[in-house]
């Protein structure tokens, strides 16, 4: 069982500790959100609520997820990050491939990509990529991804993208672990043709297990049951060393948490409880966890 801390609108000026904070206790990595910006109207729903209400506001701050992974790894040594997870329908996959060999190579291979597809048509629109045939794009831009993280001379003619041969230096000094975000069935199926892992939004217990089941099984079509796969879960009612330990028998291998909302702290408060709340969950859980 491995923990990762969530560093979800905190404010930026706080990362640097609370990364070495999380080392310290024993997290093996830190999960880096994104959100590119704050639309004052939406044209859809945000698909993790229950009423589709976004659960921030335009004041919530929000890093740069990539530039937040360099920054906290110069600080750290074996702390690993990843995006948790990155809204790839937006981005150019050939700028993206450039950020991603670059935060691999500052901090030795510690950073893994979550991608998602992306929910609000603003944030597709205004960042000049189509939301319609979102779902297509987005798995032939992770094509292009990994093409080029792999290294070499490469070339890609496609459907959405289109590039004659080219390389980008350095190649990661080791693989760039692919996790892919979503609930939905198609989301599933993509984790399982293509990811090193899956990586969930907010759920409940029984939810996440039938989920973590459905994927097995979409693996196990594929030939993949017996491939090394990463299930990292936000699970929002099973807590504690019996809940974790729960959730660790359902399949769950990393849990994604926030130490200092068990101690009623809000994402605005100040560092030094949180670094008090990170120490604690240390002592308390992830070093009894195997006990």
């Amino acid at each position: 069982m491995k923990f990762t801390l969530s560093i979800a609108m905190n404010p930026l000026d706080q990362l640097g500790e609370l990364a070495r904070a999380a080392e310290e206790a024993g997290f093996s990595s830190i999960a880096l959100p994104d959100s590119l910006f704050y639309s004052e109207t939406v044209s859809a729903d945000y698909p993790y609520t229950p009423d589709g209400s976004r659960f921030w506001t335009e004041e919530t701050p929000w890093a740069d997820p990539l530039v937040a992974a360099a920054s906290m790894g110069a600080v750290t040594e074996r702390l690993t990050f990843y995006t948790s997870v990155l809204k790839l329908g937006s981005r150019n996959p050939v700028l993206l491939a450039r950020q991603v060999n670059s935060v691999a190579a500052l901090t030795g291979g510690r950073f893994g990509l979550g991608l998602g597809v992306g929910w609000s048509p603003e944030e597709f629109r205004w960042c000049g990529a189509p939301y319609e045939k979102r779902g297509k794009r987005v798995d032939e831009a992770i094509e292009v991804l990994r093409l080029i993280l792999d290294g070499g001379m490469v070339e890609f003619h496609g459907e959405f993208f289109d590039f004659d041969k080219l390389r980008m230096s350095p190649t990661p000094p080791s693989k760039v672990p692919f996790y892919i975000g979503g609930h939905t069935d198609v989301a599933l199926r993509r984790a399982a043709r293509v990811a090193d892992g899956w990586s969930s939004a907010m759920m409940k217990f029984d939810d996440l297990r039938d989920t973590i089941a459905k994927l097995r099984g979409l693996l196990a079509e594929r030939g993949r049951a017996e491939d090394p796969f990463e299930y990292q879960a936000v699970c929002i009612d099973k807590f504690g060393l019996d809940g974790y330990r729960e959730q660790g028998d359902i399949g769950v291998t990393d849990i994604i948490t926030m130490p200092w909302v068990f101690d009623g702290l809000g994402f605005d408060a100040e560092v030094g409880p949180k670094l008090d709340s990170i120490k604690k969950f240390g002592d308390e859980i992830i070093a009894k966890i195997g006990d």
